[in-house]
C-alpha cells in the first residue's frame, strides 16, 4: 500500500484527466462566447437597421407624423420596424428569438424608435457542463424630426450690381469688349420703355455672357423643382419670390411670386427673374440697393402670408442671395461716411434680427462682393469696409444658415446644401 500511494508513475495522465472537463469546458466557453458574440452583432445590425426603417423619410409612419398625427405611439412605424427586423434577423436557423420590442413615439416635431431584443442559441462544446443554451441582448435607438409644413419667401437681390459676369471667362469678355472695361452688364431702358439696344446688357446676350442674376435666377427655379420632387406629402412646401424692382425708378419690393404650393408656378416665375433695369448711366446718384425698405416690405408680406401665425403650423424660412452692399439715401443712421445723403454701406443686421424676433429662420447665400482695385470710386467707397460685407451677412442669417459663393462659385449647390439643412434626417443615437 505504502509503494502505491508513493508511485508517481502515470501522474500527468491522471492530472489530464482531472482537467480535461475544465479544460473543455474553457474552450467552449471560448468557441460558444464568440459565436454568442457574432449573433449578437448580427441582430445588432438588424436593430437598428429596424429603428432607422422606422423613421425613414416616405415610411407610412413618418408620413402620418408629418402631416400632424397626434403625439403618442406610431403603430404603424413600429409594424413597419417589427417587418425589417423580423426579415433580417435571421443568423442562424438555430437561433430563436425570445423577445423583441419595438416602439416608436411621436413628441411634437420629434421621433423617436426603440427596438430592443433577446435570443437564446444552443451551445456547441459547453452542453459538456450541462449549459445546453446561451442567451444574447441588445438594443437600437433612433431619433428623427419630422420634416414640417414650410413656406420659403425668396428675396433675390437684382440690382446692377448683380450684373456681374457669372465666371472668370464672363468677367474676362464683357471686359475685353467694352471700351472702359467694365464686368458689369448694365440694363438701360428709358423712362418711357424703351431699350437701348447699345447697353452692356444686349452686349452681353450677343456675346453669350451669363451674369451672376442669370445664375441666381435658375438656381432658385432648380431648387423649387427639388422641392417639389422630395416633399413628402403634397402642400408640404410652399414658395414665394420677391426681388428689388423690375426698374430703377420703382426700386422697392416687387412680387415676383405669392405663396404658392404650385411648385411648377413658382419655379417657372422665378426662372423669369432678371436684372433690375436703370434708365441712364449714374441714375439717382445710382441708389438701387435699398436694403432697409426691402427688408422691411418683405417681413409685412411675410406677415400677410401668415409666416409669424403659429396656429398655422407652418416654419417661415427667408432665403436671401445678394451681394451685401447697401447703396441707398440715407441721411441719418448711416453706418459708414455718405456723400450728400447717399450711404454705402454692409446691410443694416437690425431689420434682418426683426424677421428673425418675428419666428423665420433666415438663409443667407452671400454672393462675394467684387473687388475692383483699379476703380477709383471703389477703393474711394467700399473697399474701407469690404472685409465687413460678409460678416454682416453671416450675422444677418440664422446660426448654421450662411453660405457664401465667389462670383465664379456653384450658387445651385450653394442654394441646395441651404434647403437641404432645413430637412430633417434620422440617425442613431448611440
Amino acid at each position: 500500500m505504502k509503494q502505491f500511494l508513493t508511485d508517481k508513475h502515470g501522474n500527468l495522465g491522471l492530472m489530464g484527466a482531472l482537467l480535461m472537463v475544465p479544460l473543455l469546458g474553457s474552450a467552449g466557453l471560448a468557441i460558444d462566447y464568440g459565436r454568442a458574440m457574432q449573433v449578437q452583432n448580427s441582430l445588432r445590425m438588424a436593430a437598428d437597421a429596424a429603428a432607422l426603417a422606422a423613421l425613414a423619410d416616405q415610411s407610412a409612419g413618418v408620413l402620418v407624423a408629418s402631416a400632424g398625427a397626434a403625439d403618442g405611439r406610431v403603430t404603424l412605424s413600429e409594424e413597419e420596424a417589427n417587418t425589417f427586423f423580423r426579415i433580417n434577423s435571421k443568423p442562424g436557423m438555430d437561433i430563436n428569438i425570445t423577445k423583441a420590442e419595438l416602439v416608436v413615439t411621436k413628441t411634437g416635431k420629434d421621433m423617436s424608435a426603440s427596438v430592443s431584443f433577446t435570443a437564446s442559441m444552443p451551445t456547441m462544446i459547453m452542453q459538456v457542463l450541462g449549459n445546453k443554451t446561451m442567451e444574447v441582448k441588445g438594443d437600437a435607438k433612433a431619433v428623427y424630426q419630422i420634416a414640417s409644413q414650410k413656406d420659403f419667401f425668396m428675396l433675390l437681390d437684382n440690382t446692377p450690381s448683380m450684373g456681374v459676369g457669372a465666371t472668370q471667362s464672363d468677367i474676362d469678355k464683357l471686359m475685353a469688349n467694352t471700351s472702359d472695361k467694365c464686368a458689369f452688364a448694365c440694363h438701360i431702358v428709358s423712362e418711357k420703355g424703351v431699350e437701348d439696344k447699345n447697353s452692356y446688357y444686349n452686349l452681353a446676350k450677343k456675346l453669350g455672357v451669363t451674369t451672376r442674376i442669370n445664375v441666381v435666377a435658375k438656381a432658385a427655379s432648380a431648387l423649387i423643382k427639388e422641392a417639389g420632387a422630395t416633399q413628402r406629402f403634397g402642400g408640404q412646401f410652399r414658395f414665394a419670390t420677391y426681388t428689388f424692382g423690375k426698374t430703377a425708378q420703382d426700386k422697392k419690393m416687387q412680387i415676383v411670386q405669392t405663396l404658392t404650393d404650385s411648385m411648377k408656378t413658382a419655379s417657372d416665375s422665378t426662372a423669369l427673374v432678371d436684372l433690375m433695369s436703370i434708365p441712364n448711366q449714374g441714375y439717382n446718384d445710382d441708389q438701387q440697393t435699398p436694403f432697409d425698405d426691402v427688408l422691411k416690405d418683405v417681413k409685412k408680406e411675410m406677415q400677410k402670408e401668415g409666416a409669424f401665425d403659429k396656429k398655422n403650423g407652418r416654419d417661415p424660412v427667408l432665403f436671401f442671395v445678394s451681394d451685401g452692399v447697401a447703396d441707398h439715401a440715407k441721411a441719418t443712421a448711416c453706418k459708414k461716411k455718405k456723400t450728400n445723403t447717399r450711404c454705402m454701406e454692409p446691410i443694416d443686421t437690425d431689420n434682418c434680427q426683426a424677421i428673425k424676433d418675428a419666428g423665420a429662420t433666415i438663409a443667407v447665400l452671400y454672393t462675394t462682393y467684387l473687388p475692383l482695385p483699379s476703380n477709383d470710386f471703389y477703393k474711394q467707397w467700399i473697399k474701407p469696409f469690404q472685409s465687413e460685407i460678409g460678416v454682416k451677412m453671416q450675422e444677418c442669417a440664422s446660426p448654421g444658415f450662411y453660405f457664401e459663393v465667389s462670383p465664379t462659385g456653384g450658387i445651385e449647390e450653394a442654394m441646395k446644401a441651404l434647403f437641404n439643412k432645413t430637412i430633417g434626417t434620422a440617425r442613431l443615437v448611440l
